[in-house]
């Protein structure tokens, strides 16, 4: 055993050729891949009484056999049926496909059955039956993701066998003052407790102690690479003027809320530190952050440097750049924009101006990473919409300058436990309190049956002088999802509203440049209800708009809808979001619930994650999220939040590196290639 766990496979006893390739089917090629196979659930089979069992729960149960089984037979399939006395109750255990029991079940018999109890029809949907008494030792069985010909019972024989066989070369992982700190299983003990528990607290002791580990070593590996970063990279401390700083602030119409002065100090701590920003501002769509980037922007330009804002859509950067000058322009700052339409003489004059300093700030789109954009002392650079640019692109901007600051922007919350995983290598500011006075947008779930009522009150809200939008998931008809489409709905608006108002429609298929024209056209007015799909769902601001109807709404994400829905309540007046939907699943049902119970995107966003999971909170699977075998960022944020800490706490440590104590750690990070500077994902 001079290799220990690093073994193959085939090492181990029962294990041939054959069952060595199943195991590879399932990942599985040494000892350690065996041991560290986790269950993917454990099963309670303690015997229980059925009067205490609520229905559609699973029952294990010791009975007698009171009746010869019944088999029906439903073309292939089967159906057998046989009454049991279990206990007091006499009910039906039903076994599908298994007309072979028929010859085994006789009167009398003494059986174990497993199934799902439905108290209403007195019957045990069986789905294990144990001839004779219970024998089974444990109380809590391990349920594995098994495929293929591994049969549970033979790999759990192989775990067995391993356990025993390997337990004395097995390492111990975590240093011995974190799991006397927080009382975790040493790791032969969790493994045994997690393939062979005693009970649900010992099956939870591991999970625990496995969940932590996980969890450190990630944070362990961002944290390494972050601080490597920090030392490589560098950076400046950029010496910004704050008493121009502050008159800036004294000059806004209004007074900044205590979330935004908080992300406001975060961010000038970094300007003012000699390393390079690396920093994620989330906040609520109408939070402002658009004011926190004018003023970080600002602070660079009274320190003679230059700063570039990107945002992924041309009528965004216009946006931004009318905000920009309303707030700067008047105080000297030179400002200009950047775009695919900007005209070839103004382009050139523009590349002139920036290479020369002659222009403070630029704000564009992909344009300004284009190879002839060059800046004379680029301070700072923010991307707006940050998940719509690649790491290829955001990078391009940012090497356009000797180490400046980076900011990123969403309009997405997130929660922190995505934050810290997701996007663990820079540092998260949240702006999570809206601005005093804006007005709670009014939403309301009703089934498609009631279409006609929602109508009436679009058309009173276009007679007072309103906009609207109204989203479909779909651009056309599909023959695989009944769901109302852009196209359909559309037709159906611009026919009802003939002569009366102006409808436009708008999808990802259209041009880019006749997407930016409707665009414009919502915006200056000339169209007055656009029906679109989701890609309006960022950088739009149409304060004149303040109604919102999705179809089709269970269909979305809790975090779209509530992106989609902050495309409205924007101006002075009163705005409604109405979700059109008919979910049918319980799921379904609870986002709806919530989009009417709260307009705060932080709340639904980890809502979201509950209902959902972390994989797919983006609507998608986010790549940048680590698999984990047995944590779970939905349970166990408390246990990322701690080994966070823990991480860095490590890494501060100056004999961390040295001192055998953290050899373990130190062998996990060299073999994750972090320490030869590679990227960690």
């Amino acid at each position: 055993m001079s290799e220990g766990i690093q073994q193959s496979i085939t090492v181990l006893k029962g294990v041939g050729k054959e069952t060595a390739d199943n195991l590879q089917a399932l990942g599985i090629e040494t000892i350690e891949d065996l041991l560290f196979t986790f269950p993917a659930r454990h099963e309670d089979v303690r015997l229980k009484d059925l009067a205490e069992t609520p229905h559609n729960e699973k029952v294990t149960v010791e009975a007698r056999v009171e009746s010869e089984p019944t088999v029906f037979y439903t073309g292939r399939k089967n159906r057998l049926q046989v009454h049991i006395l279990a206990g007091r109750y006499l009910v039906k255990a039903v076994f599908f496909n298994q007309a072979y029991l028929k010859n085994k079940l006789h009167v009398g018999d003494t059986v174990t059955i497993t199934g799902k109890w439905d108290k209403g029809r007195q019957s045990i949907s069986a789905s294990r039956i144990e001839f004779g008494p219970k024998t089974q030792q444990m109380d809590f069985e391990p349920v594995y993701a098994l495929r293929g010909k591994v049969t549970k019972k033979r790999f759990t024989t192989f775990i067995q066998t391993a356990l025993q066989t390997y337990q004395e070369v097995i390492p111990e992982t975590l240093p011995l003052f974190l799991r006397e700190k927080y009382r975790l299983l040493p790791i032969v003990d969790a493994l045994y407790a997690v393939h062979f528990p005693k009970s649900v607290q010992h099956a939870n002791q591991a999970r625990r102690r496995f969940a932590y580990e996980e969890l450190l070593h990630f944070q362990l590996r961002i944290q390494a690479l972050r601080k490597l970063r920090l030392n490589e990279e560098g950076g400046r401390a950029i010496s910004y003027n704050l008493p121009l700083v502050k008159a800036l602030i004294t000059r806004l119409p209004y007074e900044l809320t205590g979330a935004q002065k908080r992300v406001v100090n975060e961010i000038f701590r970094d300007i003012k530190s000699p390393y390079r920003m690396n920093r994620l501002l989330q906040g609520d769509v109408g939070s402002g952050k658009t004011v926190v980037a004018a003023l970080a922007l600002y602070a660079v330009v009274t320190a003679g440097y230059q700063g570039a804002l990107m945002a992924p859509t041309e009528i965004l950067a216009e946006q931004h750049s009318v905000s920009l000058a309303e707030w700067l322009a008047p105080l000297g700052v030179r400002l200009a924009m950047l775009s695919g339409s900007t005209k070839t003489k103004v382009r050139r004059e523009v590349l002139a101006h920036l290479a020369s300093g002659e222009i403070d700030i630029v704000i564009g789109t992909h344009a300004l990473i284009q190879p002839d954009v060059e800046f004379k002392q680029l301070g700072l650079v923010i991307t707006d919409e940050q998940h719509r640019f690649g790491v290829s692109q955001r990078r391009i901007l940012r090497d356009k300058g000797e180490q400046p600051d980076v900011l990123f922007m969403t309009a997405t919350p997130i929660p922190r436990t995505l934050a810290i995983t997701a996007f663990g290598e820079m540092d998260v500011s949240a702006i999570d309190e809206m601005p005093a006075g804006r007005k709670v947008i009014e939403t309301h779930w009703l089934r498609p049956e009631k279409m006609s009522a929602v109508f009436e009150r679009l058309t009173l809200e276009l007679q007072a002088g309103r906009q609207a939008y109204a989203i479909c998931p779909l651009i056309e008809e599909s023959d695989k999802l009944d769901v109302q489409n852009a196209v359909e709905l559309y037709e159906q608006l611009a026919s009802f509203y003939e002569g009366k108002f102006t409808v436009g429609l708008m999808h990802g298929r259209l041009p880019t440049d006749e997407k930016e024209r409707v665009m414009r056209d919502f915006s200056n007015g000339d169209i007055t209800v656009l029906v679109s799909t989701t890609v309006v769902e960022v950088g739009v601001n149409v304060p004149n708009a303040t109604f919102m109807l999705i179809t089709d709404a269970e269909r979305f994400g809790l975090a779209q809808l509530h992106q989609l829905r902050g495309r409205v309540g924007r101006g002075e007046h009163q705005s409604y979001c109405v979700l059109l939907a008919d979910p049918k699943t319980d799921e379904g049902k609870e986002r709806m619930m919530a989009m009417t119970a709260t307009n705060n995107g932080f709340e639904l966003a980890e809502k979201d994650l509950a209902l959902r999971g972390p994989g797919d909170f983006f609507g998608r699977k986010q790549s940048g999220l680590p698999e984990f075998k047995m944590a779970d960022l939905v349970e166990d944020y408390r246990i990322l939040d701690v080994a966070r800490q823990d991480a860095v706490d490590l890494l501060q440590r100056d004999d961390f590196w040295q001192n055998p104590l953290y050899t373990p750690l130190q062998e996990m990070l060299k073999q994750s290639g972090v320490l030869d500077g590679e990227r960690f994902d």
